[in-house]
């Protein structure tokens, strides 16, 4: 299997979770982008998450772990793309079940609210726990294809 292309963005307040994820990314060798912010200056978390949501369209980008306060914005900015499965992961077990039951392919994470060493429980949960398919690639076929309900 190739490397993972991992994408990172962000706004002011997940700035510097963003900036400790890069540094060990790195030093894992990953193949890593930081699509920004690139400050802790204020800043809008749209204009960085769909900078990397666009490239994951593209499918430039495999995985991405976005950062701000709470994780809700660019959690709902990311899950606005046709192929992003976001989900907010405030602990390492809910990266592993977004992993293993939903496919999920982006990592939202609430900077404020979680430790720097939760965060990296977090990644590396997100990172090596495969998609275990079966009865779940049914529910995540689900997720782009409407159902129609009958009434």
């Amino acid at each position: 299997m190739d490397k993972d292309r991992i994408g990172l963005a962000c706004d002011h307040a997940g700035f510097f979770m963003k900036e400790l994820v890069l540094k060990q990314l790195t030093k894992q060798g990953e193949n890593v982008k930081d699509f920004g912010s690139h400050s802790a200056d204020d800043v809008d978390y749209p204009d960085f998450a769909h900078m990397l949501a666009y490239a994951m369209d593209k499918e430039e980008y495999n995985l991405g772990f976005v950062f701000c306060g709470s994780g809700n914005g660019v959690n709902m900015v990311m899950n606005k793309h046709k192929n992003v499965r976001s989900a907010l992961c405030w602990n390492a077990e809910i990266a592993r079940l977004a992993r293993a039951h939903n496919d999920a392919n982006v990592c939202a994470i609430p900077a404020r609210f979680i430790s720097a060493n939760e965060t990296l429980a977090i990644v590396n949960a997100f990172l090596t726990t495969p998609f275990e398919g079966g009865r779940h690639q049914r529910r995540v076929d689900k997720i782009q294809i409407p159902i129609l309900i009958k009434k």
